[in-house]
C-alpha cells in the first residue's frame, strides 16, 4: 500500500498550496510506513517534478499527454485513479483549489473511497478509520468527519498545513494512461489566469476592500499596503459587480474562499456571504468607520476609524518598520 498525492500545476510551475498537499501526504504515509508517489499531469519540466522530493515525494509519475495540457476534470480524475490502482494507493491527497474540489468526489466514486474535502490538519488513525477535521458550511465552521472505507481521498484546504522539507530523492517515471473519449464530453477550451504579483489562493496575506472606498480611483492605498506587506489584493461582490476590481479579487461564497495568515479587510461590511469566504483566515483585522459593522463580531483586531485617515497610517508605519528592520 502506498500514498497518492496529485501534484497540481499552473502554467508548468508547482504552486505553494502543492508543497504543502505534499508536505502533508508525506506525513501520513510517515504515520502509514509507506511510500509516497506523485502525480503530475501536464507539460512539467523534469528538474521541477524532481523537486518534489525536496517535500518527501519518492516517485513523481510524470503524464504528459497533449489531450491533457489543460485541465478536464473527468479525465484527470481517470488518470490519477489508474495511478492510485498501479501503484497500490490506498490513499489519494490532493489540494482543497478549483480543481481539487471538482476531483475529489470522481476520485471517491471511482475509488469507492471515503472523502474529506477541506481538511485542515493530520487525520486520526485508528487501525483502517481515519477522523479528519475539516471546514464546513463555507468555512463557517469545523466538521470531524470518519472514513471507514479501505480507500480514502484527503482534499487539504491550503495554507492550513505548514511545508516541510524532507530532502528524499525522487525518482521521476512516465507514467502513460490511454484517454477515454467518454472523459472529453466537457472541455475547458481557455483558462484566462489572474496576473496579480501574487496568488489570491496561494496568499498568506490578503489586503481586501469594500465600497468604503468609494470609487476605483481609490485602489492605490490598497495595492500600496498590499505591495508592502507582500500579499495579494481582493475586494468584496459588490465592488466586482460594479467594475472597480476584476471579478478574479472577488472573495466570498460566491467568489475565491481564501484562508490566509492574515486577511486584512478595509471597508467592509462583513455581509454573511463575504465572511463565508474568508473565516478561515487565522487572523482578521477589519478596518471600518462603522463600529456596528457585523465583521467586527469575527475579526481579531479592529479600528474604528475612516479608512482614508488610517490607510495612509498604517502605510506610513509599515514603511518606517521595514526601513528600521
Amino acid at each position: 500500500m502506498s500514498v497518492l498525492i496529485y501534484a497540481e500545476n499552473a502554467g508548468g510551475k508547482f504552486k505553494k498550496s502543492t508543497f504543502e498537499a505534499v508536505s502533508y501526504a508525506k506525513a501520513i504515509a510517515d504515520q502509514n510506513n509507506t511510500s509516497l508517489i506523485a502525480i503530475s499531469i501536464g507539460d512539467v519540466a523534469n528538474d521541477e517534478l524532481a523537486a518534489l522530493g525536496k517535500y518527501g515525494a519518492e516517485k513523481v509519475l510524470n503524464v504528459a499527454n497533449d489531450k491533457l495540457k489543460n485541465f478536464v476534470n473527468q479525465a484527470y480524475a481517470s488518470v490519477i485513479a489508474e495511478a492510485a490502482k498501479a501503484n497500490s494507493a490506498n490513499i489519494v491527497v490532493l489540494s482543497n483549489s478549483f480543481s481539487g474540489r471538482g476531483l475529489a468526489p470522481r476520485l471517491g466514486v471511482k475509488l469507492e473511497a471515503g472523502v474529506a474535502d477541506g481538511a485542515v490538519a493530520l487525520p486520526e488513525q485508528n487501525g483502517d478509520k481515519f477522523t479528519v477535521k475539516k471546514t464546513a458550511f463555507s468555512g463557517k465552521a469545523f466538521a470531524i468527519v470518519e472514513l471507514t472505507s479501505a480507500n480514502k481521498v484527503i482534499a487539504l484546504t491550503p495554507n492550513s498545513y505548514k511545508i516541510v522539507e524532507s530532502g528524499v530523492v525522487a525518482k521521476v517515471e512516465d507514467f502513460t494512461v490511454e484517454a477515454k473519449a467518454s472523459d472529453f464530453t466537457e472541455m475547458i477550451k481557455d483558462i484566462v489566469r489572474s496576473t496579480e504579483k501574487v496568488s489570491l489562493p496561494d496568499a498568506e496575506i490578503v489586503v481586501s476592500a469594500g465600497r468604503g472606498l468609494k470609487g476605483p480611483e481609490n485602489w492605490g492605498m490598497i495595492e500600496e499596503l498590499a505591495d508592502l506587506l507582500g500579499a495579494a489584493t481582493a475586494c468584496s461582490k459588490p465592488v466586482s459587480d460594479a467594475g472597480w476590481r476584476p471579478h478574479s479579487e472577488h472573495v466570498g461564497q460566491t467568489g475565491i474562499a481564501v484562508s490566509p495568515n492574515l486577511y486584512i479587510a478595509v471597508g467592509i461590511s462583513g455581509a454573511i456571504q463575504h465572511l463565508a469566504g474568508v473565516s478561515s483566515s487565522k487572523v482578521i483585522v477589519v478596518i471600518n468607520k462603522d463600529a456596528e459593522a457585523p465583521f467586527f463580531k469575527v475579526a481579531d483586531y479592529g479600528i474604528v476609524g475612516d479608512a482614508f485617515e488610517v490607510l495612509p497610517k498604517l502605510i506610513t508605519a509599515v514603511k518606517e518598520y521595514k526601513a528600521s528592520a
